[in-house]
């Protein structure tokens, strides 16, 4: 394949790629904000069926993107050291300044830990682990799972909702909260409001 053919093709999915994150961002942002869980749905997805598309799509456009750096390596070295001159050192230290930047830019907010506002409403930040958290909580978990991953006890929970002793605990949340008339919101503030 020549060259201005793969350049096409690369570029025409890096763009594609790009279109798709950018309305699958949409969906998720306005269509499906935080909190609208599985009750919500487009084209039978909920938020995280979108979340999970969103995110393989901007793997992909990675990738491509990649591709076509590495198809135009040669152009960027030779852009980057220029004319051989004085200054060439100090162009190809500053470019590989720039990139670290960048890297570490990008990899912070993966690296850094999760913060919650603390429970007295001021606006000052605990750290919490990720586990802890409230929106870690799904309609397909159990009250079992949650017992055994969020630590909180499952009778607390259960009193908390006003439900009766003996419902399945053993059913996910999906499932039971339209016989038992509860919501997820219900269960994550019953959740949030447990002290150990």
């Amino acid at each position: 394949m020549k060259t201005p053919t793969k350049n096409y093709l690369i570029d025409l999915v890096a763009f594609i790629c790009f279109v798709l994150l950018v309305s699958t961002g949409i969906i998720l942002y306005y269509n499906l904000p935080k909190g609208s869980g599985h009750g919500n749905t487009i084209w039978s997805l909920d938020r995280h069926e979108w979340g999970t598309i969103h995110f393989w799509i901007a793997v992909l456009f990675l990738l491509v993107l990649a591709f076509h750096l590495i198809l135009h390596w040669r152009w960027i070295v030779s852009l980057t050291k220029g004319k051989k001159s004085q200054d060439t050192g100090k162009r190809v230290a500053l470019g590989w300044v720039g990139l670290f930047a960048l890297l570490a830019l990008a990899i912070a907010p993966i690296i850094s830990p999760v913060e919650s506002s603390a429970a007295n409403g001021s606006n000052k930040f605990e750290k919490v682990s990720p586990t802890m958290d409230s929106s870690a909580i799904r309609g397909s978990m159990t009250f079992n799972d949650i017992g055994d991953e969020l630590k909180v006890p499952v009778s607390y929970l259960i009193q908390r909702l006003h439900l009766p002793q003996d419902v399945p605990k053993d059913i996910p949340l999906k499932n039971l909260k339209t016989e038992y008339n509860f919501s997820m919101e219900d269960v994550r503030s019953a959740f949030d409001d447990y002290k150990p």
